[in-house]
């Protein structure tokens, strides 16, 4: 739904827009079934970051107080881009796997949902 401004002449100025991160842009990341962390969590890459950083050095930094992190077995992780699944390539860069400024990544984990099962 779009939405209206009450006043017709409003223009309001983006405030993050991609420009203003220093050459970097917002990511959104998610782990499925682990509401301990209710949102996915935003942070600044550089676009031409390899995908593969992410589940090497990015991803377990973020989820490291989780205890399911240490049991990720990466090569079974299932990968969403936008809600849909996609096969990311772990050579190209972020945004060359579609991923662009203020992009959404979600990954699930097989056979980890939380903490006892909890999706927690």
């Amino acid at each position: 739904m779009p939405v209206i401004a009450a006043v017709p002449e409003y223009r309001g100025e983006m405030l993050d827009r991609q420009e203003k991160f220093n050459g970097k842009q917002l990511l959104y990341i998610g782990w499925e079934d682990h509401l301990m962390y209710c949102a996915p969590l935003c942070i600044p890459v550089d676009p031409q970051t390899p995908f593969g950083a992410l589940p090497k050095e990015i991803i377990p930094k973020l989820y490291e107080e989780h205890p399911d992190t240490a049991l990720i077995d990466w090569s079974k992780v299932e990968w969403f881009r936008s809600g849909q699944p996609f096969t990311p390539d772990l050579d190209a860069s972020v945004l060359d796997n579609g991923l662009g400024h203020k992009a959404i990544v979600r990954f699930r984990t097989p056979g980890l949902t939380g903490l006892q099962g909890s999706c927690s």
